[in-house]
């Protein structure tokens, strides 16, 4: 359960970290949907309220147009929705970056695996080679 909770901090620490880089980090619509998954690593969530919270984001993106917005959108939703299954961790942060300029994206897929705690390293790692 640690590592799941791991990769839900992580997860939602690089969707916060891209929304900074795409001015998006004041965005109180997205950043309360972030909150049900801490909510959730904390126990104060349910996974139906994290699954709420990811259906959510989705509908917000598929209302937008701006590409980056939308993989914004879409990050956030992976990552709450890392709650129910943590393979959405990955998910999410593939759509950080993709809301990134594409000259940003190696720095910041750097940045992300140096964020990576001991207890999900390896899994991480391996699973984006």
């Amino acid at each position: 359960m640690q590592e799941h909770k791991d990769l839900m901090e992580w997860a939602s620490n690089c969707v916060k970290h891209a929304l900074v880089h795409i001015g998006e980090h004041s965005n109180t619509s997205l950043t309360k949907i972030l909150d049900v998954g801490q909510a959730w690593k904390h126990g104060k969530a349910s996974v139906g309220d994290a699954r709420s919270a990811a259906l959510a984001a989705i509908a917000i993106a598929n209302e937008l147009k701006d590409p980056a917005k939308i993989s914004a959108a879409r990050a956030i939703g992976h990552a709450v929705a890392t709650a129910h299954m943590a393979d959405h961790a990955l998910r999410a942060v593939d759509y950080a970056l993709k809301a990134l300029n594409n000259e940003d994206r190696p720095s910041e897929k750097q940045w992300q695996n140096q964020q990576l705690p001991e207890s999900i390293r390896t899994l991480v790692l391996t699973a984006r080679k």
